[in-house]
């Protein structure tokens, strides 16, 4: 009678287990539902919030040219022109913003497309700036420093724009303005866009802030003797020097603080996620250590290769390392994953090519980061198959690494890859100098 009962648990195990199987999945796919009507959501309230800035923004700009247009004493017409031209400008610069947001994070600078706030209040606080200057010597007005600002918190297309508006508003508001000071205000800041559109951490400031200080103090002068009509001397030199140490404090200040708290930022958050014992890959070692252990081998040798050729090797080891981390919950899509990247709150670099890497799109020009990610993982992966099918075995390294490039190029992933020849044949190169690491795989 008690055989007769094991028997009928033993049989029954496994219908139990098949009957758990579908309620799992089924709970996940419950979960993962919920999950996007949140993200819903949340896109429509942060949609929402954007268009009650924009138009407090628009409004923004009317009223206070309005108000300082009458308090300048200008004539009816003057203040309907200035009024409508201001509408106008911060209207093209809305919708400068909306056709950006449109291309994502491709349309903004550094991480500005998750972080719109900081362009509006900027703007919102130089639109003020724009009318009280309207009232100051504008051989006193900073505006090249404000030209930089705008163009690092937005893109330099934006911030050009923005710039140009917003001279002319000072310009308009002005006694006796004249197309001389736009003439020297948007060529000055143009110039020093150009010069720090693309800063990094080891970016010298130096000489970018020396040479638009330079050109500054250049249009100044010009535009005392060519506009002005002024004899050169010491004393028109007086507000010329002063516009120049009040735009040198402002960049030293701003671009101080925009290295620290933006570009900085990312470096620290990579220099967390990207360490063998944070918690999310902790996870994936107690859950899977063969996973595990080819993610952190693929990333030594990806990082290695990125570093010889030049390549972003912080997004490439961060990549080798999180992009299997959906096994932790089952997820095999990017749409199950990403919310994993987001709250650990991954760079925008890095989650770009995470989510290029594990849903490639096959119109897209795959990134030389991606290649690299994927030649050294069927490396590593190769030969941790042979190594745990014979401890012993001997492996000719460089035949297995001509084979998997080989097998790549047969199955056609190099077609739409952006790498050149001679980069492809360096990579091969250094794989092939790894082989003192590849024994130690053993």
């Amino acid at each position: 009678m008690l055989s007769d009962i094991l028997l009928f648990r033993k049989l029954l195990r496994p219908m139990r287990i098949m009957r758990r199987r579908p309620l799992t999945s089924r709970k996940r796919n419950l979960f993962r539902n919920w999950r996007e009507e949140q993200e819903m959501e949340s896109e429509n309230k942060v949609e929402l919030k954007l268009k009650l800035y924009y138009g407090g923004l628009f409004l923004l700009t009317g009223l206070c040219v309005f108000i300082f247009s009458l308090l300048g004493e200008k004539s009816y017409e003057a203040i309907l022109r200035n009024t409508i031209v201001s509408l106008i400008i911060t209207g093209t610069v809305i919708f400068m913003l909306m056709d950006a947001i449109g291309r994502g994070d491709k349309g903004f600078s550094y991480d500005n497309f998750r972080h719109k706030d900081r362009f509006i209040l900027s703007y919102a606080v130089f639109t003020v700036m724009a009318c009280v200057l309207g009232f100051v010597p504008n051989q006193f007005w900073p505006y090249m420093s404000l030209f930089v600002i705008l163009g690092l918190f937005s893109n330099t297309e934006i911030g050009l724009v923005s710039g140009v508006g917003l001279v002319t508003i000072s310009v308009m508001l002005e006694g006796n303005g004249s197309y001389g000071e736009l003439f020297m205000y948007v060529l000055a800041g143009a110039v020093a866009l150009s010069l720090f559109r693309d800063l990094k951490e080891n970016t010298s400031i130096g000489l970018p802030v020396a040479i638009s200080l330079m050109m500054q103090a250049v249009l100044l002068v010009a535009f005392n003797v060519l506009f002005q009509n002024r004899t050169l001397s010491i004393n028109i030199l007086i507000l010329p020097i002063l516009n120049l140490m009040l735009n040198l404090i402002i960049l030293l200040i701003f671009l101080n603080m925009f290295g620290v708290y933006i570009i900085r930022k990312s470096n620290d958050m990579y220099m967390d996620i990207n360490d063998t014992e944070y918690p999310l890959l902790v996870k994936l070692k107690d859950y899977d250590k063969d996973e595990y252990y080819k993610a952190i081998h693929t990333a030594y040798l990806a990082e290695r290769i990125a570093i010889g050729l030049g390549f972003n090797a912080r997004a490439i080891k961060n990549c080798s390392y999180y992009h299997r981390i959906g096994k932790l919950d089952g997820s095999k899509d990017w749409e199950s994953v990403k919310h994993v990247y987001e709250e650990h709150h991954f760079p925008d670099e890095a989650v770009a090519l995470l989510h290029e890497y594990i849903e490639p799109s096959s119109s897209a020009v795959r990134s030389k980061e991606a290649l690299t990610i994927s030649l050294t993982e069927t490396v590593i992966s190769s030969i941790m198959y042979l190594i745990k099918k014979n401890k012993d075995a001997k492996i000719d390294y460089d035949q297995l690494i001509d084979k998997v490039f080989d097998k790549k190029e047969a199955d056609g992933e190099l077609k739409n890859s952006d790498i050149t020849f001679r980069e492809y044949d360096q990579m091969k190169k250094i794989l092939k100098k790894e082989k003192l690491y590849y024994d130690f795989l053993r």
